[in-house]
């Protein structure tokens, strides 16, 4: 199969290798963060070891329909979840709970330079597996706990899911309709946000903990919370609350600090119109008919147009209904004012720029034969991210990848084996 990042355009054999070849991650995850995290690794060229609990394996496997379809429309065991986040990994099956199969993952573990983890806070310390452990027999690995809420804090040995975590990191109290609307009230995001972001940076703090460990040798561990990184990622709207001491209200699809930016009615649908500047709404005026606007002292700068936002978007819906969507996309985009659709995922994937991008791509799959993924947004122009395996099936490299990391002879690996033996009799 071809591994080339699909939109560089040099011939394969004159690229540098992948930014993380020959880097070897250990992963302890499952579900969204923790996986997310891995997923970037492996896609910028790691090794990643997936350990997963006999039978089940990742709890997302099981998190359909929609399943993986064989040829001839079979569901298999992997949900479309689960394959979300777990392509170019190795899938090892272990009960880390019994004293063979924890002793065969600290050998990994010695032989890694990465570990992710997401259990609960001290979990995996009665299994030897913790930081502590670990360190001890591979002290330039770089050990990544992923938590509902971190290492420390009243909140510490909690669980936490993405859900609960919008909830109290404050996404929910800005997502939604404003109350005073129909449809007003709390909502979450239609894709887990917190887990997703608690992901990137995990991923770049390990990156940087591996680029330091180039200059100390030594590893370290990183305490990433889904919390934290929720709190973290409402940006400006925390400076809005920390600059006045005003918590923001939720605003449907207007945007706290700008007007216009949000989504008008047309004639036949609706559209986004994202305006940033003074300059690009002189010209949304004038494409909508009313160059007026631009004089009325209501609505001249954006400071005035924020605090008469009722009234100009009264104005403004009221022009974009005389003309549909198509009519208004094409006319702004001539005038250089920021507008686009609002798609479905079908609309999504066969936009001609995310065509263009070669954001869909396929990898071979053993029973579906072919799976469709969304490729990395990560692209690289000489050493680029590459998609060597589908997500895998539970255990599907068991035997093969810890003979590899550990060697035939390994003293935990054999014993390991003899323990299998009545249940594989």
């Amino acid at each position: 199969m071809e591994h080339c990042n699909v939109s560089d355009q040099q011939p394969c054999d004159a690229r540098r290798p992948a930014p993380l070849e020959g880097i070897r991650v250990l992963d302890l995850t499952r579900i969204l963060a923790g996986p997310w995290c891995t997923q970037n690794l492996a896609d910028l060229g790691a090794n990643v070891y997936k350990i997963e609990r006999p039978e089940t394996g990742d709890d997302t496997r099981a998190w359909g329909p929609p399943f993986l379809q064989t040829p001839d429309r079979e569901d298999t065991a992997e949900a479309a979840y689960y394959l979300s986040a777990n392509r170019n990994k190795q899938s090892i099956s272990l009960d880390i709970a019994s004293q063979e199969g924890a002793d065969v993952v600290r050998a990994m573990a010695r032989e890694c330079d990465i570990l992710v983890e997401n259990f609960k806070v001290g979990g995996l310390a009665k299994y030897g597996l913790d930081y502590a452990s670990l360190k001890a027999i591979n002290p330039r690995l770089i050990y990544c706990s992923i938590t509902g809420f971190g290492q420390t804090g009243p909140y510490a040995e909690r669980p936490g899911y993405d859900f609960m975590i919008q909830a109290m990191g404050g996404m929910m109290s800005l997502t939604g309709e404003r109350d005073d609307k129909p449809g007003g009230g709390p909502q979450k995001a239609g894709v887990a946000v917190a887990d997703l972001m608690t992901g990137r940076y995990a991923t770049s703090s390990i990156l940087a903990a591996l680029f330091e460990s180039s200059r100390s040798g030594l590893g370290q561990h990183i305490d990433i919370a889904l919390l934290d990184c929720q709190v973290a990622m409402l940006a400006n709207q925390n400076m809005n609350y920390l600059v006045s001491g005003q918590a923001p209200k939720r605003a449907g699809n207007a945007h706290q600090n700008l007007v216009p930016y949000q989504v008008f009615p047309t004639e036949d649908g609706h559209i986004i119109v994202a305006i940033g500047n003074n300059r690009q709404f002189a010209a949304y005026c004038e494409a909508i008919g009313h160059p007026e606007i631009v004089e009325d002292s209501r609505f001249n700068i954006n400071s005035q147009r924020v605090k008469h936002r009722d009234e100009l978007e009264q104005i403004l819906s009221t022009a974009m209904q005389k003309h549909p969507s198509a009519y208004w996309l094409e006319a702004l985009d001539k005038i250089g004012v920021p507008a686009g659709p609002i798609n479905d995922l079908h609309g999504v994937f066969s936009h001609p720029q995310v065509q263009a991008r070669k954001m869909r791509i396929e990898l071979d799959h053993s029973q579906a034969g072919k799976v469709s993924m969304t490729a990395s947004p990560m692209r690289f122009s000489d050493s680029p991210v590459s998609y060597r395996m589908a997500p895998p099936q539970l255990g599907e490299h068991t035997d093969q990848a810890l003979e590899s990391l550990l060697g035939a002879q390994s003293p935990e690996l054999k014993q390991w084996r003899e323990k299998q033996q009545p249940s594989l009799g």
